[in-house]
């Protein structure tokens, strides 16, 4: 135990400045809590300092989190000498501006995902950090459900052709949390804070995963959102006093519906909805090649469906992968085998890469231009939406 200290003592310390600290940021203030508890990490994460908007939530947010100062101006925290990442949690209209400028002053950046709220926005921001990587800075967006153990394995599965040519995907991210029209008007149903509704909250990680677990980009869409409820009561003050019943006005999408291609030419469908009733948070994707199929579900996270078409035909049939043995992603750092992770270990693995790609300089991945290309899809599916589901290209670049 005190060499392990002793060792940790003696790594170059990477200092964190994290920008929100609500639902996001406390997934993310976990992961930089545990990581190098974990894992063997290069540098030694330090969570420098918290930032928020209100002084009094921000220092008491600091204190539970395990952060060792707070900051009310996010120009402050970029300024600090002592941070060198800047980890972006905020609403999506905030990330172009803060990210840009933190990669301007040399700091490395994670920003949550979708990259941004707009194609523009995203696009400058893909150009920064293509400008910082001359300097040796790096950025990444932060699309956790890669770091799924049992996704990293489908993923090397398909790298080593064992589905072969890839014929269909289908994805879909069911959540049911607006089925109540009472629900309050929240920052994530405003079109100004949150760029879309379910098409970049839910969308985005699909149309990663798409083109993550194929090695593929899509390369149009046809696509049709719905808002259901396009009143929702305002919410609370932020001094607890009672709502006015004034109500205001959704400005995203509750649901989208999409069909995809990719560039091989294979066929994709996409669904992603706020108002599946009884779904909580439902991830699937399923991949069909000519040699075999491979079916993950989040609500079964330590599990991979593999289907193997070389298998005798007497024997064929999905197999149920326990993705817990110590051989498969990530699973080195935990524990024995059998004994699963959670939702949160994405984090924590999703920090591990980043801390060791700064160190020996290589470029991480999802990056900043995968990022941007996530966003041209969400903007193609946007186009086509308001075009009566017209194919509308992706550009690729």
């Amino acid at each position: 135990m005190e060499e392990t200290a002793r060792q940790a003592a003696d790594r170059p310390v990477l200092g964190v400045g994290m920008v929100g600290y609500a639902f996001m940021g406390a997934a993310h203030s976990q992961a930089w809590r545990t990581a190098p508890h974990v894992f063997d990490l290069p540098l030694q994460p330090g969570m420098t300092a918290l930032c928020g908007r209100d002084a009094a939530a921000v220092r008491a947010a600091a204190v539970r989190l395990g952060w060792t100062a707070a900051e009310t101006d996010w120009h402050a925290l970029i300024k600090r000498d002592d941070v060198h990442l800047v980890d972006v949690c905020t609403p999506g209209d905030l990330h172009a501006e803060v990210a840009i400028a933190a990669l301007e002053a040399g700091k490395h950046v994670l920003c949550e995902k979708p990259l941004a709220n707009t194609l523009a926005d995203a696009e400058a921001m893909a150009a920064a950090a293509a400008r910082a990587a001359s300097r040796g800075v790096r950025a990444m967006t932060g699309f956790n459900y890669r770091r799924v153990p049992a996704v990293a394995l489908a993923r090397q599965l398909v790298t080593d052709g064992r589905i072969g040519q890839i014929r269909h995907v289908r994805a879909s991210y069911l959540q049911d949390w607006l089925v109540d029209p009472s629900f309050p008007l929240t920052w994530r149903l405003q079109r100004e804070r949150a760029g879309s509704g379910a098409l970049g909250d839910l969308g985005a990680h699909l149309v990663d995963l798409a083109q993550y677990l194929t090695g593929e980009l899509i390369a149009g869409v046809s696509a049709a959102t719905a808002t259901f409820v396009g009143e929702r009561p305002l919410p609370e003050a932020a001094d607890g006093a009672p709502r006015s019943g004034r109500s205001g006005t959704v400005t995203v999408d509750d649901a989208v519906v999409f069909t995809a291609r990719l560039r091989s030419g294979a066929l994709a469908s996409f669904e992603a909805t706020r108002f599946a009733t009884g779904r909580k948070n439902q991830l699937r994707i399923e991949l069909n090649g000519d040699r075999g199929s491979l079916a993950f579900d989040l609500e079964r996270l330590n599990e991979l469906q593999f289907y193997d078409g070389a298998d005798n035909v007497t024997e064929t049939g999905f197999r149920r992968i326990g993705v817990t043995e110590p051989g498969h992603p990530y699973l080195s750092a935990w524990w024995p085998p059998g004994h699963v992770l959670g939702w949160e270990h994405t984090f924590t693995h999703q920090v591990r890469d980043l801390v060791t790609a700064i160190a020996t300089g290589a470029d991480p991945a999802p990056s900043f231009a995968d990022g941007l290309q996530v966003q041209r899809v969400l903007a193609a599916v946007e186009q086509s939406a308001m075009r009566e589901s017209s194919w509308t290209p992706v550009p690729i670049k």
